[in-house]
């Protein structure tokens, strides 16, 4: 049997790991670790007498084509054991102390002693590292250098002095350890870099560079990125479209202008409500013109960064002047042109120097250069008058809603696209939407589209775009929302207190159908075809707010108590009233004053006294109350009248005028609708299904409008954003239900 072998060294590693060597005798006797990082060094040989030794050694050297000598064998438990090295012969291998038979590592124990170190320290985990050749390293994590060390001096206290293990420190660091904080460094500046990228990201400045946060970001279309928006696809714009026209000329030919004297103007503003086409006229002149044409829009200049807003301005006319002649356009322009110093909010600085620089900038072109700068904004009362002044936007080129004829030809843009059935007359489509922008225009015409696609059509049909309507107006239907009976009737009166009381006032609006089937948030609608007028005189509004009450005095006069469906229409009498009394000064006690220009500077503070304040809410619930006690009058005289609206609805949920000519007899006042859309639909193949009933517990279900002047029966809002906010100048077609 071998002789016992003490361990010889003991290494701290990082002061929390240990690596234990074991020397062995000067000649190689021991037993071989067949440990796998060791198998490249040594070879382990097991049997059972050495006449096998050597036949599995010679066998070995056969199939190896290598010459092995044994120069000594050990005999262990009556097993012939043989150790060769295969590598440097001063490799010197540990000692090791085999139990049983050698089959596993498990089976060599490092000697100390007689008893395994690890086993002493109650070692866990046991693992080899470092170089082969300087045999196994064992490693083990322990709590504190100084208990360790504490531990080893306490364990080996009784044995002699130079067989006692020497304990050593040494600090090891690996490539992440010395270099981690580099790699990290690294990638935090790469991170950086990427979002400033980001952030300074486009336009032709060449703002995707860090450096170049001060660039424009506008886009630029000339010859090689055609627009392909042309004046033909502008429809409905006659007026405005003949002032673009002018500018584009005053580009192409500016020797026809200048030669008689004139000068080419240095800008134009487009002014007009949403919607109305304000970019697509723009667009339209990028298509024309054949001149350089740089769009930004006015929240492009202002960024996070001081003085971004001025330096992208001073970049924008500078690439300008080198492209010259050529086009500005600046849409929404109200984000960075507002008026200085206005209201009690404290000023926005960045946004004043932007407007500063742009109103030097404009005022810096010589009028010769050949670029003119066009600007868009809904909000023309809010710019700041030097923006405004001649020598900057010497035009200002108002965009109003389309009338009659301007509808018809944007249906008839939008139809060349649409493949349309032999029913469908663009003329009766725009008589059916007073008051729509040709976004709303365009809007109909998709849903209409979709709306066939959905029923399985070859083409889009008339009732089609009926539907289309009644969706952009009146909202999505409920076909699944359960009404009561009670509910149902209180609704249907509701409803017919409107269709009656429109019917026998002189100045109501036109009756085109009236529903009590649920569509958006309304239970029901009364839907009309206001006039296009371009003034309203004080009869005209006490008939409309009449008619807007009438719903709520129908529920009076026949249930003896009023609903909540009523809300949106107090809120629209209210507005109403408002305006006649404080923007239209139809008031006789307070006079002809109008504080509209003023409401607007400031909403923080009313610009009137308190006691004017006073009489202007005295007078407004005057004059809804006079309205109220007045259709109230008339719907008590027209009881039968409206009993039998009443029980028409209740019967089929909705009616169309030329019903409601059967049941009560033509208007005293012939008042006719303008399209033939107004009777009932006989090809509509959803009049089923908006008669399908919400009585007995059954789902409403409607086709109807969205632009509802009034409630005819609406739950009461959950929360502020359920709200209609309708305008009083509204004119598009009117439900008295939203």
């Amino acid at each position: 049997m071998l002789e016992n072998q003490w361990v010889k060294r003991v290494v701290l590693v990082n002061d929390r790991n240990v690596e234990v060597s074991l020397k062995s005798q000067d000649e190689l006797d021991t037993l071989a670790s067949v440990l796998q990082a060791e198998r490249d060094s040594l070879l382990l040989v097991l049997t059972d007498s050495k006449a096998s030794l050597e036949a599995q050694l010679a066998e070995l050297a056969d199939s190896s084509k290598t010459e092995i000598n044994v120069d000594d064998h050990t005999i262990v438990n009556g097993s012939q054991i043989a150790a060769i090295p295969t590598s440097a012969a001063e490799i010197r291998q540990s000692a090791y102390r085999v139990e049983g038979e050698i089959d596993s590592l498990n089976a060599l124990k490092p000697i100390q002693n007689g008893k395994a170190l690890y086993e002493a320290f109650d070692i866990e985990n046991v693992g080899l590292i470092g170089d082969a050749n300087l045999g196994p390293h064992f490693t083990f994590t322990i709590s504190s250098q100084d208990e360790f060390e504490k531990e080893v001096k306490v364990w080996q206290s009784n044995f002699p002095a130079e067989d006692q293990i020497s304990v050593e420190s040494e600090v090891r660091e690996s490539f992440f350890t010395r270099y981690g904080w580099l790699l990290l460094f690294v990638g935090m500046m790469a991170v950086w870099f990427f979002l400033m990228r980001r952030m300074a990201g486009g336009g032709v400045g060449g703002g995707g560079q860090i450096f170049n946060v001060g660039k424009s970001k506008a886009q630029l279309f000339d010859k090689d990125t055609a627009v392909k928006v042309t004046f033909d696809s502008v429809a409905g714009l006659e007026g405005a479209k003949e002032e673009v026209v002018e500018i584009v000329s005053f580009l192409k030919d500016p020797k026809k202008y200048t030669s008689l004297g004139g000068k080419i103007p240095k800008g134009a503003l487009l002014v007009g409500e949403p919607g109305t086409g304000k970019t697509l006229l723009a667009k339209a002149m990028a298509g024309e013109a054949k001149v350089p044409f740089f769009s930004i829009s006015g929240s492009d200049f202002v960024e996070m960064f001081v003085g971004v807003g001025a330096s992208r301005v001073r970049d924008l006319f500078k690439q300008a002047r080198e492209k010259a002649p050529c086009i500005i356009f600046i849409d929404e322009i109200d984000a960075i042109g507002r008026a200085r110093g206005r209201g009690m909010m404290q000023a926005n600085d960045e946004r004043e120097n932007t407007l500063n620089q742009l109103l030097v900038e404009m005022d810096g072109f010589s009028s010769d250069k050949g670029v003119i700068i066009l600007a868009a904004t809904n909000r023309p009362d809010v710019l700041d008058n030097a923006l405004k002044r001649p020598g900057r936007f010497d035009r200002q080129i108002m965009i109003d809603k389309p009338d009659l004829k301007s509808r018809e030809e944007i249906f008839h843009v939008h139809l060349k696209v649409i493949k349309t059935g032999e029913n469908v007359d663009a003329n009766k489509l725009a008589a059916m939407t007073p008051g729509f922008v040709g976004a709303d225009i365009a809007n109909i015409c998709n849903e209409a589209a979709l709306i066939a696609a959905r029923r399985d059509k070859a083409s889009v049909e008339m009732d089609d775009f009926n539907a289309a309507v009644d969706r952009v107006i009146g909202g999505l239907e409920k076909k699944h929302k359960i009404i009561s009976k009670d509910e149902k009737r209180v609704i249907a009166y509701h409803e017919a207190g409107h269709a009656v009381s429109s019917w026998f006032l002189k100045y109501a609006n036109p009756l085109v159908k009236v529903s009590i089937v649920p569509r958006g948030r309304s239970l029901g609608a009364a839907w009309y075809l206001p006039d296009e007028r371009n003034i309203t005189n004080t009869e005209q509004l006490q008939d409309e707010m009449a008619a807007i009450l009438a719903g709520r005095a129908a529920e009076e006069i026949v249930f003896g108590k009023i609903s909540t469906g009523a809300q949106n229409d107090l809120d629209r009498v209210t507005k109403m009233a408002y305006s006649m009394v404080v923007v239209f000064g139809m008031s006789e006690k307070v006079g002809n004053v109008s504080y509209y220009d003023m409401l607007q500077q400031n909403n923080l503070s009313k610009p009137y006294s308190d006691a004017t304040a006073e009489a202007i809410d005295a007078e407004i619930k005057d004059i809804i109350d006079r309205q109220y006690d007045r259709v109230k009058k008339l719907l008590e005289t027209k009881r039968e009248e409206l009993n039998t609206v009443a029980q028409e609805l209740l019967e089929n949920e909705m009616i169309y005028r030329d019903r409601v000519v059967d049941l009560i007899g033509e208007s005293p006042f012939a008042k006719k609708a303008k399209e033939d859309d107004v009777k009932t639909p006989k090809d509509d193949p959803n009049k089923q299904e908006e008669k399908q009933g919400v009585s007995e517990g059954e789902d409403a279900t409607l086709n109807s409008s969205n632009e509802v002047q009034d409630g005819g029966v609406v739950p009461p809002p959950q929360n502020d954003e359920g709200k209609s906010q309708k305008s009083e100048s509204n004119k598009k077609p009117i439900s008295k239900e939203e």
